[in-house]
């Protein structure tokens, strides 16, 4: 098992092999890469639903078993969109690391004076 600090730069590698050189046939990921766009957005959002449902369930029974496997495939697919769009975690990890020590509040106000990008 790799290190947990070792994880994202592992699947950073990965999904990028797979999105360059697998067939959609043999891996998963490159299959959503052909599928495109759209369907990596679908299981993007299908995630995000059974996250939240994880958290209500959770939420009543005190068992998080749920949660924590949907929330990695939350990220897992988060992964995949972020590597269609020729992006990395390391790009959200910098943004998180520039909100550091930033009030949550002050950053949301900077970015809702922002004009939307379309």
């Amino acid at each position: 098992m790799t290190d947990n600090s070792d994880i994202l730069a592992a699947l950073t590698r990965i999904l990028v092999e797979r999105k360059n050189a697998a067939s959609g046939d043999k891996s998963y990921v490159a299959s959503l890469h052909q599928k495109g766009l759209n369907k990596i957005l679908e299981k993007v959002g299908e995630e995000a639903t059974e996250t939240i449902i994880a958290a209500k369930d959770a939420q009543a029974t005190g068992d998080t078993k749920e949660l924590i496997a949907e929330t990695a495939d939350l990220w897992f697919h988060s992964l995949v969109l972020l590597s269609h769009l020729d992006e990395s975690a390391d790009s959200v990890l910098q943004e998180l690391a520039r909100r550091f020590g930033v009030s949550g509040h002050d950053e949301k106000a900077s970015r809702s004076s922002k004009p939307t990008q379309h």
